[in-house]
This record gives structure tokens, C-alpha cells and sequence, in this order.
């Protein structure tokens, strides 16, 4: 297995793993959404008369809705259809009016889900002077030949990975930098759980780290519960088939990084 996959699953299975991941990423939930007054009493007036269309209408506003069911991102995209399709209204008003205004509210200005914040804390985590040097603006990286760490963002990244590294691929990169002579690109992503989503994120990481011709060494920096041992889909996958390929937490990213 590859040295630094096998280093992350120890770290993760035998030290305070979750304790210092969380200097990467710091995921504290954010307070409730706001609702605009005027929209939520808009949607009081029409629970309490009971007018279906006018309810669905205006919850459909809010950035949550308070139920989830199929057809409700339909309805966000196509408003006309409510018109069209009353017995669809129907059957959602009914689960809202037994929910109550008080749960609907609470279900709808519920904080955002911390995996959609985990986003941009890796790169601010490297702006910390994690890896022992400040990331450095897209013309000071191109110019300096000495270890550095591309301080830039999304479009800059890639546009420098396909100029001068031959990357193709047609995902973003989290993670650009040249140690020892070598460049080193990768995503990083925080996996939380299992299936769905997270699987997707799995999957494109790993697309990336499998790129072909690229000039620099490619790397997954992959956090959660892929390291976890078990039967699960991540952990298995990543000491079989991907056993050799070089996966790590970001907690071991700088040892890698200067023995390169």
C-alpha cells in the first residue's frame, strides 16, 4: 500500500484524528437563515386561510423548503405548474399544515449543512502557513524556482495547471505547488459520510488523481471516513485497487510534500 495512505489510516485509527482535522476544517454551523418578515407573513396569511397555491407560492421563495419530496424542485424551476397540477398541491399542503407554522419556520430557517461551507477552508488553512511557507499570487509562483504554494483561485489554478503542466482534466484543483524542484497538484475533500454525494466527491478526486500526462505529481488529499477500516465502498477502494496511487489526510501533506 502506499506509504502515505497507510500513514493516514494509522493516524486516523490510532491518534486524536478528528481533534487536529478540525485546524483544517473548522466546520461551525452557522446561525439560522434569515427569512424576510414580509415574505413569512405572506406565508402565515396563507396557511391560516388555508389557500394552497398562495402557501406554495411563497414558501417556494425561501432558499429551504421545509419538506423534502421529489417534485418540490420542479415546482421551484416551473411556478406555472402549480396551477396545472392540483392534486401535487394538494398533497404537499396537507404534510405542511400538519407539520405547523412553528415547524415550518424552524424547518426553514434551518443553518446551512456544513458540507456545503467545508469548500474554501482547506485553501485558508494553507494561508495559515500550515505547510511551513505562505502560498504565494500567480506571479510570484511562475517567476520563483524554490518551494512554493500557488495562492490563487479557481480559474487561475487550472489556467496555469493546463499551461504549463499539460493538465487536461476538466476538474478545479485545490492544491498547486512545487517542492524540491517538482510539482505537486490535487484536490482535497472532506468526505463526511457515506454514499450519495459524498461518493461523487470520492469519484472526482480520484478522476483527478488518475490524470494522464500531466507534468507534476498528482496527489487525492482526501479527510473522513474513508480512512475508517471496514467493508465500506472509500476504505476499500483505497487499499486495493488504489492501493499504490498516493492518497493522504492533509494532516500528513507536509512530510510528503518536502521528501518528495
Amino acid at each position: 500500500m502506499n506509504y502515505w495512505t497507510q500513514l493516514s489510516i494509522e493516524y486516523a485509527n490510532q491518534r486524536s484524528y478528528l481533534d487536529d482535522l478540525f485546524q483544517v476544517y473548522p466546520t461551525i454551523p452557522e446561525g439560522i437563515r434569515d427569512i424576510d418578515n414580509n415574505l413569512w407573513g405572506n406565508i402565515e396569511k396563507a396557511f391560516e386561510q388555508r389557500n394552497n397555491v398562495e402557501l406554495l407560492e411563497n414558501l417556494l421563495k425561501l432558499e429551504l423548503f421545509p419538506i423534502k419530496d421529489s417534485y418540490v424542485a420542479y415546482l421551484k424551476r416551473d411556478k406555472s405548474a402549480l396551477e396545472r397540477n392540483p392534486a401535487t398541491v394538494d398533497r404537499l399542503c396537507g404534510r405542511l399544515y400538519e407539520m405547523g407554522l412553528d415547524t415550518l419556520f424552524s424547518q426553514c430557517s434551518e443553518p446551512k449543512e456544513t458540507n456545503r461551507q467545508i469548500g474554501p477552508l482547506f485553501r485558508r488553512w494553507l494561508n495559515r502557513k500550515s505547510l511551513g511557507i505562505q502560498p504565494i499570487k500567480l506571479d510570484e509562483f511562475i517567476k520563483t524556482t524554490g518551494n512554493a504554494i500557488l495562492d490563487g483561485g479557481d480559474a487561475e489554478m487550472m489556467g496555469f495547471a493546463k499551461k504549463y503542466l499539460n493538465y487536461k482534466h476538466n476538474k478545479g484543483l485545490d492544491f498547486i505547488g512545487r517542492f524540491n524542484g517538482k510539482y505537486v497538484i490535487g484536490e482535497a475533500k472532506f468526505l463526511t459520510d457515506f454514499g450519495g454525494h459524498q461518493n461523487a466527491q470520492f469519484s472526482d478526486a480520484i478522476a483527478t488523481l488518475k490524470t494522464k500526462a500531466v507534468k507534476a505529481t498528482t496527489i487525492a488529499i482526501l479527510d473522513g471516513v474513508l480512512y475508517i477500516k471496514g467493508n465500506n465502498k472509500m476504505y476499500k477502494a483505497v487499499t486495493t485497487k488504489l492501493k499504490n496511487e498516493n492518497i493522504m489526510s492533509s494532516l500528513v501533506l507536509r512530510e510528503f510534500l518536502y521528501q518528495i
